[in-house]
């Protein structure tokens, strides 16, 4: 089977392609409830489709990238799950076949083919962490067409346009998901090594990096959002308050990348072990050392529960797995092997249809998805406001005000005390009054009292901490 796939004819690419929709699309199409991630990316997308500037009529933590991204989602559809997980699948999808054919063409490795592609598909499949599209996996996308940017300037000597455009991908992938700006040190990495003036090059790849941020910042400069840039955005993540929301249980991860762990110890043990010719392939196996210790610095730094997570350990996993899957003494045991992967893949994917959740001790991940609150049932497609850190009632209702992050909506609710935190209350609920407001955290006496023309209008109803506009 590995023989099948050391070939660089489009028959095997078009076998890959529907191995890995074999593995995805059943689960998909038998259907999988919202995530928390989604729900989360839905009502962004739908406050922004509204009007709303991100980071001055939206209280929330997303890229700016993501964030305008999705309010352009739901002008094709309102709230596209499905056109969410067939994003994904294309957005890792091109990650795949994208590093494979860049290191195919740049020879970074004896044996050609597409087994770059095969095992970052099969190990993306195990989890459907991955079918949601989620900034980190957004913005990985830009730092695998980054590394092709690089390429050139490690085997020709630098180059000016294909440093400032790696250095533009990073900026671009890192206004998808802040912590990703970390890739930045691969790219310097990079340039100490093999550039012919270090510093000059450096300088190259940190304006073509700041150059994205530069246009965002002037639009938000120009739409008067630039304090909510810096306040709701750059500096929770930079504090590590937001990167690592709406994800999976950190133990849950942990467990799940066992199998893709695995394969990367093994790839690495083997690799160790393996001369390479030339020393352009020595200088890339570095690089892709480096690679690997940002992606583990990142987990670290988001703790691991970031939306996506799994998918930073792919790219290094899948280049180290070239020497896994290379010729050895034994071809039948790396076929074996290969065998034994495409299995447990399988069997987690599955592993709820198939009743083993108790068995692998692994639970599902549709049992951390969002479910109706019965309470509320009798609530469909009202402007609401949800006093309180739980979003499930948006799942049916729209959310009416900028007040989507808790956390951060903390800076008014949280300082009542204080005239400003009054004046921008009133402010922001006059232009959108929501029809309900579900108070979790009991503080609509509180604001009754304190801000009686907007707060005074709701009425209680007899579901528990239920209030109508009157």
């Amino acid at each position: 089977m590995l023989g099948f796939f050391k070939s660089t004819l489009l028959t095997r690419l078009a076998a890959l392609l529907l191995l890995v929709l074999g593995l995805r699309l059943p689960l998909l199409l038998l259907g999988l409830p919202v995530t928390p991630a989604e729900l989360h990316a839905l009502l962004v997308g739908e406050r922004i489709h509204a009007g709303a500037i991100p980071y001055r009529d939206l209280y929330d933590s997303m890229a700016p990238l993501v964030t305008v991204f999705l309010g352009l989602l739901d002008t094709i559809a309102s709230r596209p799950v499905w056109l969410y997980r067939l994003l994904a699948l294309a957005a890792l999808v091109a990650q795949a076949l994208r590093l494979n054919f860049v290191l195919n063409r740049s020879g970074v490795h004896p044996e050609r083919g597409y087994l770059v592609a095969l095992t970052y598909l099969l190990l993306g499949s195990i989890t459907t962490d991955l079918d949601t599209l989620s900034p980190l996996l957004l913005g990985q996308t830009g730092i695998v067409y980054a590394l092709s940017a690089l390429l050139p300037t490690l085997r020709e000597g630098y180059d000016n346009r294909r440093l400032f455009r790696a250095g533009f991908l990073i900026g671009t992938a890192a206004l998808a998901f802040l912590p990703l700006a970390l890739f930045l040190l691969v790219g310097l990495f990079a340039v100490i090594i093999f550039a012919a003036n270090s510093f000059r090059s450096f300088l190259l790849l940190v304006c073509g990096f700041l150059f994205p941020y530069a246009v965002v910042g002037t639009l938000c400069l120009y739409a008067d959002a630039l304090p909510g840039l810096n306040q709701f955005h750059l500096r929770p993540m930079l504090y590590g308050l937001a990167a690592a929301q709406d994800g999976l249980p950190r133990e849950l991860l942990l467990k799940l990348m066992i199998v893709p762990g695995a394969v990367l110890l093994l790839s690495l043990l083997r690799t160790f072990t393996t001369p390479l010719g030339l020393v352009f392939q020595v200088k890339f196996q570095q690089l892709m050392l480096s690679w690997l210790l940002v992606a583990l610095g990142i987990l670290l730094l988001t703790r691991g529960t970031a939306p996506g997570s799994l998918v930073l350990l792919l790219p290094p996993a899948a280049y180290f797995s070239l020497f896994l899957w290379q010729k050895s003494p034994r071809p039948w045991l790396t076929n074996v092997l290969l065998l034994v992967l495409i299995g447990v893949v399988t069997t987690v994917r599955y592993r709820s249809l198939l009743h083993l959740e108790g068995v692998l001790r692994l639970p599902s991940e549709a049992n951390y998805a969002v479910r109706p609150n019965p309470t509320y049932a009798a609530l469909q497609n009202q402007p609401l406001l949800v006093l309180g850190p739980d979003r499930s009632p948006y799942l049916q209702n729209p959310l009416a005000t900028p007040y989507l992050d808790w956390g951060l909506s903390q800076m008014d609710f949280g300082h009542l005390n204080e005239y400003a935190a009054i004046v921008r209350l009133t402010r922001n609920m006059a232009k959108s009054p929501p029809r309900y407001i579900i108070d979790q955290t009991g503080l609509m006496p509180e604001l009754q009292y304190k801000a009686p023309n907007v707060f005074g209008r709701y009425q209680a109803t007899g579901t528990p901490r239920l209030y109508q506009r009157k």
